[in-house]
């Protein structure tokens, strides 16, 4: 394949020239621009390698230590550590980090997180206290009086109270035992 660079618009350690668009994304103390025929363009910075793709709007940052951060059009933003974990920022304001053991969290504006674990079970943390585990066998909630319900795979529940009263249902919603 053919090289695609042309002349750098700037060699200057202390300056670079802004591309046609005048994308104030450019940093200010520039060694190098390159200029693509597909639009693309690159930047070498003194603290970071810059790329950005024209036709899909996006920039692609790497930092020395190994960082990589690529903000998207539609306003989502990815960052890449050196450790392999993954953190994502959605335009809503969500983010999503994913760990390099394949675990992951997800932190939503109104302040639940949901946590995935390997095994596929869920943790979820409301903001008000409230807190739910779904695993393959069961749904429990804990809620912050001590209260715990959990509603088995088979339909039936189970309700724990803080006072030590106990509640079974069958599947049909039928209280099958209470201890009042």
């Amino acid at each position: 394949m053919p090289d695609q660079r042309v002349n750098p618009l700037s060699q200057q350690d202390t300056h670079c020239s802004a591309p046609p668009s005048g994308d104030p994304r450019i940093p200010a103390f520039c060694r190098s621009v390159w200029n693509f025929l597909s639009k693309d363009f690159s930047i070498t910075a003194v603290i970071s390698q810059i790329y950005y793709y024209a036709d899909a709007h996006t920039t692609h940052t790497t930092y020395p230590d190994g960082l990589e951060v690529l903000h998207f059009s539609n306003g989502q933003i990815e960052k890449h550590y050196p450790d392999g974990k993954k953190e994502i920022t959605f335009p809503d304001q969500t983010v999503k980090n994913l760990f390099l053991d394949g675990s992951e969290e997800n932190i939503f504006p109104d302040g639940t997180i949901v946590r995935v674990q390997l095994d596929g079970s869920k943790i979820i943390e409301f903001d008000n206290g409230q807190r739910e585990l779904h695993t393959s066998q069961f749904k429990r909630r804990e809620y912050p009086d001590g209260t715990v319900k959990t509603v088995y795979n088979d339909g039936h529940q189970e309700t724990k109270y803080a006072s030590g009263r106990v509640r079974i249902k069958d599947k049909d919603g039928s209280v099958v035992m209470d201890t009042k």
